[in-house]
């Protein structure tokens, strides 16, 4: 970070946020120090985080549930540190760090549930569950609509893919990805929207109903 140009930037922000960038920057002399502090404040924001999703975790607990949280922890102090400039003091630092630890927690939790139950066409729904009342005939229809959906998700844009993935198939909350990605949450709603029309497309091309469709996680 260049002291001159970004003095002005830095006299703008709240006293303990100031202080929280100047003392990250490469050459201040307690930067080892705070380093040390903030992934301590990020490794007890992501053991929250890790709490609030175990469902999604299945068996895992004790070692293991806490080398994921010091994984996430270790993950956002590095991203923290190649985005620091980023940090306009929108919010408090703390805030603003907090929101890197959920996003590698939420990266995290659903990269250990596809390693577990590694997903397939079947893990795309159209918000109508398979239903035990379904016919034989409209389970097979729909089986054939996943396999569609799965076929068309490999031919959306590098972006679109990776917002609806994250989004739609992964519970990314929409803030965290537009954080992760340096981007804003109109440009990711905007990619969303057009995966998920690019998908209906395929529905329809294919001869599928897609009226009240709507893309979702299961």
């Amino acid at each position: 970070m260049d002291s001159d140009r970004d003095a002005p930037a830095r006299a703008a922000l709240d006293p303990v946020s100031r202080r929280w960038v100047e003392r990250l920057a490469a050459d201040h002399p307690a930067r080892e120090q705070t380093v040390t502090r903030l992934r301590e404040l990020l490794l007890r924001a992501a053991r929250h985080e890790l709490a609030r999703r175990r469902g999604r975790l299945g068996a895992i607990s004790g070692p293991e549930f806490d080398d994921l949280a010091q994984q996430a922890a270790d993950d956002a102090v590095l991203v923290i540190l190649d985005k620091l400039d980023d940090f306009k003091g929108l919010s408090r630092f703390t805030t603003w760090a907090y929101k890197f630890a959920v996003f590698e927690v939420s990266s995290k939790v659903a990269r250990h549930a596809w390693q577990h139950h590694p997903p397939s066409s079947d893990s795309l729904v159209l918000q109508q569950a398979e239903s035990p009342s379904r016919s034989p005939g409209e389970t097979l229809e729909q089986r054939e609509q996943l396999r569609i959906l799965s076929d068309a998700i490999g031919e959306l844009t590098e972006r679109q893919r990776q917002v609806f993935v994250a989004i739609a198939l992964n519970d990314v909350p929409m803030d965290e990805l537009a954080l992760e990605l340096g981007s804003n949450r109109n440009a990711i709603y905007k990619n969303l929207f057009d995966a998920r029309r690019r998908l209906r497309a395929r529905l329809a091309d294919a001869g599928h109903p897609v009226d009240g469709v709507e893309l979702s996680a299961s």
